[in-house]
């Protein structure tokens, strides 16, 4: 099996101006394509730090992150920007939707910047696939929690990533519709053969990937 994750000897360290904060300390773990994986612990543990490096969003103090068995720690934003073009897709919190945008307009935009010509196709194909199908020139403003995040997942997914990120994908939402959107990121996660790593304080959300870091003062705890 190819592995779609890798770190070796992470850390991260903030410098302050009484002393140096270690936020990641020594994290080293692998995954596999199409394996989940939730980040869990207690608020300032690390979580989003973590998986901002893993995204290639920043770098690390030090260590390695490869992403389909490429090292991303080296590269320049432009690089890393590259990699993530390629290769991830995510699915924020705040479901991160451009409010002047319809939700089709979301979904393809990412496409089109891609130079997708079949982008408009593909974006109306996942919105129906979410059950958004009839909402595709709704704004985000006139669209509930639930129904954004879906716009959210579907222009994720849209891209055909090979690797999705979600930070607390079911955050904002009440309990009954993160259920069906958790549900719905599973489904389709295991439709595409994505590596998934979300973020999460739902330990029932948790539990539904097949592994499980738990974070402790930016400590892996065993």
């Amino acid at each position: 099996m190819t592995n779609a994750i890798v770190t070796n000897n992470l850390n991260e360290i903030v410098t302050t101006a009484e002393n140096e904060l270690k936020i990641l300390d020594d994290i080293n773990f692998s995954l596999t394509q199409g394996e989940s994986l939730a980040i869990v612990g207690p608020s300032g543990a690390g979580k989003s730090t973590l998986l901002g490096l893993l995204a290639g969003l920043d770098v690390p103090s030090s260590g390695e992150i490869y992403l389909s068995g490429k090292e991303i720690t080296q590269l320049d934003e432009e690089q890393r920007a590259a990699v993530r073009a390629e290769l991830v897709g995510f699915v924020f919190q705040t479901f991160q939707l451009l409010p002047s945008l319809t939700a089709l307009e979301n979904v393809a935009l990412p496409l089109e910047l891609r130079g997708d010509k079949t982008a408009e196709k593909q974006a109306r194909e996942y919105l129906e696939r979410v059950g958004l199908g009839e909402r595709l020139k709704h704004y985000p403003r006139t669209l509930s929690g639930g129904e954004q995040q879906r716009v959210a997942i579907a222009r994720a997914f849209a891209c055909k990533p090979k690797i999705l990120f979600a930070d607390e994908p079911t955050g904002n939402l009440d309990s009954v519709t993160g259920k069906k959107v958790s549900d719905l990121l599973f489904e389709i996660n295991q439709e595409s053969d994505a590596t998934l790593v979300l973020v999460t304080h739902e330990q029932r959300l948790a539990e539904r990937c097949q592994n499980i870091i738990r974070l402790d003062a930016g400590k892996i705890k065993v």
